[in-house]
């Protein structure tokens, strides 16, 4: 018996109700459930998902509510210095991921050129908000967020035009800023995508070996407890473990803002292993003598005006000899991160109060000091002096600046107008 022969125009008619029926069927799965069935069909190696069990980020909360610190005159006076009023032309991602870390994505204000919560959030997560600040001053910019496969957003970061200048630092800053999963991101070519992307790109390209890794850090902990460990895209395991001891390697003063980022992140994993028990109790022990040998050194290297300096790994000898070199923003900074990992720790990891009250006093008087020029140009690192007196005082910028503003009104300041000197047609139109 002859077999017949099936044409290829009959094997194509005869497919494409299934492929039309396939393509039907995958359009309507959910995007967890597309993603499952890429997995399944592809060749290549797929990222395995973490479970997100939550839709808003862990909040660690102060400890201490000190008047004594910064009592409320100050806190208004300081809060006001980091307002943000930044240019609308060519806005810089890395000055609006500080302030929006700051105030939250709650933020208000009365004052009509400050930029709110919501606006400093879009402009972050919305492509076309970003491109509106940038171009046509820089038409060749490149997008801020840059779309992935499997429906992964990377967030450009480097000293590049416009981008983002550290790892991971948008996405920890929007993560304590309060945004949640589920919130729309908006990249050139989609509408469709979430913060929870964002995430998981983060989670798929991080590296245990990059140089900075404060930021993946704390937004992973933020996110992902009760999970303690999963693995990494190339098949390795990571851990809280393993990321405790990252931060704890090295030199102390390695790492941005003179190693002031890791300590930030190192007591959030103790604060939240309180909570979800994330670590071992060989890693909570060495986590909390590492930080307790911090709190020595702070102790014998604090100066006489109250300022902690930026070499403040090198203890007592930093006093002793000090760095004249050492800019005084960057003492600023020493002293507003030092305050700030303060406020979440407990009193067996503080020098004695009185240090941390000269401290503050000290930082206060800087930051009202100088202009709000010098306040722009180094707004990174003033805007952790604001978020480190507010945790002193149990609160958040937002909140205290929300009940200030309702006993003292914004007050728009009279602008200066420099009259020129009457012509001699000025005086004869007079008459």
């Amino acid at each position: 018996m002859k077999l017949r022969r099936v044409s290829s125009m009959t094997l194509l008619v005869l497919q494409v109700p299934i492929v039309a029926a396939f393509a039907w069927s995958y359009a309507s799965l959910a995007p967890e459930s597309q993603r499952q069935v890429r997995r399944a069909v592809s060749s290549k190696p797929q990222y395995v998902d973490i479970p997100l069990e939550r839709e808003t980020p862990i909040v660690i909360a102060p400890l201490y509510d000190d008047p004594q610190l910064v009592g409320d005159e100050e806190l208004a006076a300081v809060l006001t210095k980091v307002v943000p009023h930044f240019p609308a032309k060519k806005m810089k991602p890395n000055h609006v991921e500080h302030a929006l870390r700051t105030w939250h994505v709650d933020a208000e204000f009365q004052d009509p050129e400050a930029l709110s919560g919501v606006k400093m959030r879009d402009f972050l997560i919305d492509h076309g908000r970003f491109l509106a600040s940038w171009e046509p001053d820089v038409p060749d910019v490149e997008p801020l967020l840059q779309e992935r496969p499997d429906d992964g957003i990377y967030i450009r970061w480097g000293r590049e035009t416009g981008s983002s200048v550290h790892h991971d630092h948008m996405l920890a800053c929007l993560t304590e800023a309060g945004m949640p999963l589920s919130q729309p991101v908006f990249t050139p070519n989609r509408r469709d995508l979430t913060f929870r992307d964002v995430l998981r790109e983060s989670l798929r390209d991080f590296r245990y070996d990059e140089r900075e890794t404060e930021w993946s850090v704390m937004a992973f902990g933020l996110w992902l407890p009760p999970t303690k460990s999963w693995m990494l895209s190339d098949g390795r395991e990571m851990s809280f473990d393993m990321l405790a001891k990252r931060l704890m390697r090295g030199h102390k003063q390695m790492g941005t803002c003179g190693g002031t980022h890791r300590l930030y992140s190192l007591m959030v994993l103790l604060r939240l292993d309180e909570q979800f028990n994330i670590l071992s109790d060989d890693v909570n022990t060495a986590a909390f003598k590492h930080l307790e040998s911090i709190r020595d050194l702070l102790k014998v290297c604090q100066f006489e005006d109250g300022h902690w300096p930026y070499n403040w790994p090198n203890g007592e000898e930093s006093v002793k000899k000090p760095d004249l070199t050492i800019p005084l923003y960057r003492h600023v900074i020493a002293t507003g991160h030092h305050l700030e990992w303060l406020s979440i720790a407990p009193e067996s990891l503080h020098p004695p109060r009185e240090q941390i009250r000269q401290a503050a006093a000290w930082v206060i008087q800087k930051t009202l000091a100088i202009s709000e020029a010098e306040i722009l140009d180094n707004y990174t690192f003033y805007s952790h002096v604001g978020n480190a007196l507010c945790l002193w005082r149990s609160t958040s910028p937002s909140k205290f600046w929300k009940e200030w503003e309702s006993t003292h009104p914004f007050v728009a300041k009279a602008k200066t107008v420099i009259e020129k000197p009457e012509t001699k047609a000025d005086v004869e139109a007079k008459h």
